[in-house]
């Protein structure tokens, strides 16, 4: 059997987040978090808004587990996951024009 690569297989996380930031400590809590973030691999897609590229469930959960122990304790975190084919059909505007398709990471080979 033939060993191919699925768009279907591969995973990408979205981390969504509203967070106080009003005193220094909250302040302090929200850059901390998205310090973390970026650590971890994240790209920045918009100021609350970090995506990863996964290459699968098992590693998607690794990091839903470790944004979940990092997290500040107030403010509101979302975590969506979506397979490689659907980041593919994202749609991009900047201003009113449309932006480019999106582009999927350069997949890795490991000899």
């Amino acid at each position: 059997m033939k060993n191919e690569l699925s768009g279907y297989r591969f995973l990408w996380i979205q981390v969504l987040f509203d967070l106080p930031v009003v005193t220094k400590p909250e302040r302090k809590a929200a850059t901390t978090f998205r310090n973390f973030l970026l650590d971890e691999g994240f790209e920045m897609a918009q100021y609350s808004v970090y995506q990863r590229f996964c290459s699968g469930k098992e590693s998607a959960e690794k990091y839903i587990r470790r944004i979940e122990a990092n997290m500040p304790t107030a403010g509101k975190v979302h975590i969506l996951t979506f397979t490689d084919k659907q980041y593919e059909n994202i749609i991009t505007f900047r201003g009113k024009k449309r932006g480019p398709k999106q582009k999927n990471p350069d997949q890795l080979a490991f000899f």
